[in-house]
């Protein structure tokens, strides 16, 4: 199957400033503080892309929410929906969310999905490994289930990120009934830690307590959809959805408790008090905090050098900001510098590996967006 790439068109600068996209997201260059951006359409015809993820020789994985998990070829060529995906869930939130790749890769040519998984009492949050051939996902197996299943389509998370230890960080939400995000018997509204197999590290920090799921890493978490790892401290860095308001950054500590419900930076949507104050000593606290909100969904720390004077800024895709949100850090705090309006729904932001940004639109015709320096002529 192939899917339409556009040919970027060029977008005339006027005095030095340069015309912003129209409506949608779309070819052009759009004006930013690393200089111009040409922002060029590699494919499109995703239905809601939700999850990227580059392989060794430049392809893309990308994952649809209805269910369906793609190679995308660098020339944007979109392949037909790799065979082996388990049945997702695919109402409201819900659906085929993340992807990552083994650490060990080359070698294994495995590969993670998060998603809805349907089942006895509703839905919630999986995971699934499985080996990467042209055609299908082979040897599926499922790691870990978040529990229990329930009814309704919200707030399953999820995120993927590989420690450097090995180890696999899983973001979840808490299917929007609150409470259970501060009950550590389950695993809503929790982030989980596990073994790539599924099996639970023995430093986990309620693996020897008895009601406790073992998985657990942290909890008090409402609606985490970006993660990423620090590229020097190797921490856990997560950003969940606040209600209205309050998004939230956070350093994620082992055996923390991140407060939701108990305190919060934004209010409810009148369905339900939260207590003032908008946090308490006894709880971590976040490091950035957003209200009005940005609706955040995927991060990562940029690396790369085509921008320079972003080296280890933190990128952040934006549901309703529909920008790439720019973020100065210091490995202990964190900071807004800059909005790339892209006037439209920033789904994850990838870095590649030609150090380019690339971003997933959260549409019914989504693309893959490629962010990077406007060539300039030689004199």
């Amino acid at each position: 199957m192939r899917m339409s790439v556009r040919t970027p068109w060029v977008v005339l600068c006027v005095l030095g400033a340069c015309l912003p996209l129209p409506g949608t997201a779309q070819d052009g260059t759009i004006d930013s503080s690393a200089g111009p951006l040409r922002v060029e359409t590699v494919a499109d015809g995703l239905e809601h892309p939700w999850g990227l993820e580059f392989l060794p020789d430049g392809r893309m994985l990308v994952t649809e929410r209805p269910g369906r998990l793609r190679l995308v070829t660098a020339e944007g060529d979109v392949g037909a929906p790799l065979a082996g995906v388990p049945t997702v869930f695919a109402e409201g939130q819900g659906g085929l969310l993340d992807v990552a790749l083994d650490p060990a890769f080359a070698k294994n040519r495995l590969v993670y999905i998060s998603y809805a998984e349907p089942g006895e009492g509703g839905a919630s949050t999986a995971v699934a490994r499985g080996r990467l051939e042209d055609s299908a996902l082979r040897d599926v197996q499922v790691i870990f289930r978040q529990t229990p299943k329930l009814g309704g389509g919200n707030h399953f998370g999820s995120r993927l990120a590989f420690a450097p230890d090995g180890n696999l960080f899983v973001t979840t939400g808490e299917r929007f009934k609150f409470e259970p995000a501060q009950d550590l018997s389950n695993t809503l509204g929790k982030i989980l830690r596990i073994r790539p197999d599924g099996s639970i590290p023995a430093d986990n920090p309620f693996v020897n307590r008895r009601d406790v799921a073992p998985a657990i890493f942290s909890y008090g978490h409402r609606n985490v959809q970006a993660a990423a790892i620090h590229p020097q401290t190797g921490a856990l860095w997560a950003i969940e959805h606040g209600p209205r308001g309050g998004d939230e950054l956070n350093i994620v500590e082992a055996g923390r408790n991140y407060g939701w419900p108990l305190v919060s930076w934004g209010r409810h949507y009148n369905l339900r008090d939260i207590p003032d104050p908008d946090t308490r000593p006894d709880l971590a606290q976040s490091i950035y905090q957003w209200t009005p909100v940005i609706a955040p969904s995927g991060m990562t720390f940029y690396t790369g050098r085509l921008f320079p004077t972003w080296q280890g800024d933190i990128l952040v895709g934006g549901l309703v900001a529909k920008a790439v949100v720019r973020l100065k850090q210091d490995g202990k705090s964190a900071e807004e510098v800059e909005r790339i309006e892209l006037n439209a729904r920033i789904r994850d932001v990838v870095q590649g590996p030609d150090g380019a940004i690339y971003a997933l639109t959260d549409e019914d015709n989504g693309a893959i967006l490629r962010l990077a320096p406007e060539a300039r002529a030689a004199p």
